[in-house]
């Protein structure tokens, strides 16, 4: 009796609780009438596809290979007639003789030994060198004057025209100055040249030349 008098003593929460029922009656009926249920049945129930299965086929074997053919005995050969060949004597008589002929073949006699070529050997003549073509050298004031004297032996090259190309002291006189004079002087002389098979070509020559003071 408590209860439900002071449920009395509180109509607005009776109020609120009819009003939303009566909001949910409302909301149903509009989704029936604007069809949104309909389309919600139908999303939900969605195709239907029907799918046959085939019934497994169970695996046969293979049939087993024949049996192999049993040994048979092999057939017996064909007979063949017999052919009779004549047989004729083809014996050379016994007392033939057969005439053999030999002709000797000639034999080619062997070619005579080339003869070897001999070169002539060049001739060959040496530069002539003789002091008279040669003007005197002038001696050395600086050597005059210490009064120095010697020997000086030299080698030089003479041109196919007879002028000295080159010149070197073979043995020194002892004095320098005296050697490079007497070395300068041979470019103012005039050799014959040497020669080969005629032919004038350069030849080496040596020559010794005394200093003396007078």
């Amino acid at each position: 009796m408590d209860d439900y008098a002071s449920r009395q003593r509180k109509p607005t929460k009776h109020l609120m609780g009819l009003g939303l029922v009566v909001v949910l009656h409302l909301l149903l009926f509009w989704a029936i009438s604007s069809g949104l249920a309909r389309a919600f049945v139908k999303k939900i129930q969605g195709p239907v596809e029907a799918v046959l299965l085939e019934d497994a086929k169970p695996d046969i074997p293979p049939p087993p290979p024949p049996p192999p053919p049993k040994n048979l005995p092999p057939p017996p050969p064909a007979y063949v007639p017999p052919v009779d060949v004549p047989v004729t004597n083809t014996a050379p008589a016994a007392n033939a003789i057969a005439a053999v002929s030999a002709t000797p073949q000639p034999v080619a006699s062997p070619a005579p030994p080339a003869s070897p070529v001999v070169k002539a050997e060049s001739v060959r003549t040496a530069a002539v060198v003789n002091s008279a073509n040669c003007e005197k050298p002038e001696y050395p004031s600086a050597s005059r004057r210490m009064e120095e004297e010697g020997t000086v032996s030299l080698r030089f090259l003479v041109g196919a025209d007879g002028k000295v190309v080159q010149a070197e002291v073979e043995k020194s006189s002892g004095y320098k100055r005296l050697d490079e004079a007497a070395r300068a002087g041979l470019s103012r002389c005039a050799f014959k040249p040497a020669t080969v098979d005629g032919k004038p070509e350069q030849g080496w020559a040596t020559m010794k030349y005394t200093w003396r003071l007078e």
